[in-house]
């Protein structure tokens, strides 16, 4: 034993020092032929486009990609003001914002604004009922089911009843108002419910532990004595059951309801300046790039769609792709960016995180956490972890993720157009196919390729969805006849 031991020392010492006679024969032979007459300038190295060369600048690339879409985009920007003509109109802009041109006299999307106020002021007086025992458990959870369930079915019902009574702009209005208030009541009723059942668990146990301490006959107790917070006292459930605090959280830049938010010290007056002309700019902007690109490419895309023409359909939609990806640009940096962060700084809210790096997201599920922090956060707290701690598995929990925000998705559409299709819940769910694609490539071929599927979807899939529904809100609210006469233009 001891001598095959010996042996494979030996062997290994052997060939450890044939390897370094090896390199050494290799380098002697390198500075050999450096020294020779003819002056050699070749050496082994592989071409910089082979991926063991180990070369990524390609900062050069990165700026003709840029160029060569600049250029692109003015070339398609000319052909447009050459084909149409200039028809930014800003008379335009106030008679669609302010409903004149669809809406009626009475205006009911600004009393479904105002009526909002009502299942928020309802949340509240259930949550105090329920903290005062007045409302049992059982009570409150159904009374807070139907304030919810309403809040969302009331627009449905009140644009398909009063249609001729809503501009486009009043319906959408109305709906995401109060999509975005069924979210964070949703949230205030769920964190309520937390706080509810700790201080009834701690409340057990103080009892307990008194309890105890009275049958051991040890004075070492005393309910009146607690630690004293030098920094700022934080509200404690159900201090927090006020108008106040609940007003707070419905004009916080969050749809995820805390007792306690994270503050700051005081206004930036030139970071708000500089946020609130962001706004101001950008929306002049979006509405321009829609009105002067946008809606006319849309009209020219309803005959060739509606004929199942594909060659000229995909046509129409690969133009529609530039102007609605940049729009669509405009519209994440003007919402996620410029306009949460003035409302953030004005409530002295300290939580930017707004968005992520979803431009480097190498697929689906990457891109849907990154882009919308706050709806992530409300579906993982709110959504996901309570259904992975009720028993569902994960996955479940994701499709259930996915099928909620497409619900929401579809809503925000089909009910401000009165056109009750399911496209944009298809294009939401098909995620889930597309998400397992996606990470396939990724792992087969390197995130890159995932990435740009990501982008592929945002740039082709976006127009698709808005060709769809513009030509089934034609022939819904106008008929073939609309057709007829796009056809003879």
């Amino acid at each position: 034993m001891a001598t095959n031991e010996s042996e494979s020392y030996n062997h290994i010492r052997r060939r450890a020092k044939s390897v370094t006679r090896a390199e050494d024969i290799k380098t002697f032979e390198a500075k050999k032929r450096k020294s020779q007459p003819d002056k050699p300038c070749h050496k082994p190295r592989d071409s910089l486009f082979t991926w063991s060369s180990n070369f990524n600048n390609f900062t050069g690339f990165i700026n003709w990609g840029f160029l060569l879409l600049f250029m692109g985009g003015i070339r398609l920007l000319l052909e447009n003001l050459l084909k149409y003509g200039i028809r930014v109109d800003p008379m335009q802009w106030f008679i669609v914002l302010t409903g004149r041109q669809e809406g009626g006299p009475e205006h009911p999307s600004i009393l479904l604004i105002i009526y909002s106020v009502v299942p928020v002021i309802l949340s509240l007086l259930i949550e105090k009922g329920l903290a005062s025992d007045i409302i049992g458990a059982t009570l409150g959870i159904v009374a807070h089911v139907v304030n919810l369930a309403a809040l969302v079915l009331l627009p449905m019902v009140v644009i398909h009843v009063n249609a001729s009574g809503f501009s486009l702009v009043g319906a959408t209005t109305v709906c995401s108002l109060y999509s975005i208030l069924f979210l964070k009541l949703w949230s205030y009723v769920q964190v309520n419910l937390w706080c509810r059942l700790a201080l009834q668990t701690s409340s057990k146990v103080h009892l307990r532990r008194q309890s105890l301490s009275v049958k051991s006959n040890l004075n070492t107790f005393n309910p009146n004595s607690e630690e004293v917070d030098l920094g700022v006292p934080l509200v404690q459930y159900p201090d927090n059951l006020n108008l106040r605090d609940l007003f707070y959280f419905i004009a916080a830049p969050t749809l995820c309801y805390e007792l306690n938010f994270p503050r700051t010290g005081r206004i930036r007056k030139r970071f708000l300046l500089k946020r609130l002309f962001e706004v101001v700019m950008l929306c002049q902007v979006m509405m321009s790039l829609f009105q002067q690109w946008i809606v006319p490419s849309v009209k020219h895309s309803l005959i060739p769609f509606s004929n199942m023409d594909i060659v000229k359909a995909t046509e129409r939609l690969l133009k529609l792709a530039i102007p609605n990806h940049l729009l669509w640009l405009i519209f994440f940096y003007l919402l996620f960016h410029s306009f949460l962060n003035l409302v953030g700084e004005l409530l002295h809210f300290a939580d930017r995180n707004f968005y992520s790096d979803w431009w480097n997201a190498k697929n689906i599920d990457v891109f849907w956490r990154s882009w919308n922090t706050p709806v992530h956060l409300w579906a993982v707290r709110h959504l996901y972890l309570p259904m992975v701690g009720l028993g569902y598995s994960k996955n479940m929990a994701s499709i259930m993720v996915f099928f909620t925000s497409a619900f929401f998705h579809e809503y925000l559409v089909s009910v401000p157009l009165r056109t009750f299709k399911i496209w944009a819940f298809l294009g939401m769910m098909a995620q889930i196919p597309l998400a397992i694609i996606c990470r396939k490539i990724e792992t087969k071929y390197g995130s890159r390729w995932g990435n740009i599927i990501v982008w592929s979807s945002l740039i082709v899939g976006q127009p698709l969805c808005i060709m769809m529904y513009y030509h089934d809100y034609v022939i819904t609210h106008f008929g073939k006849a609309l057709l007829e006469a796009y056809a003879q233009v």
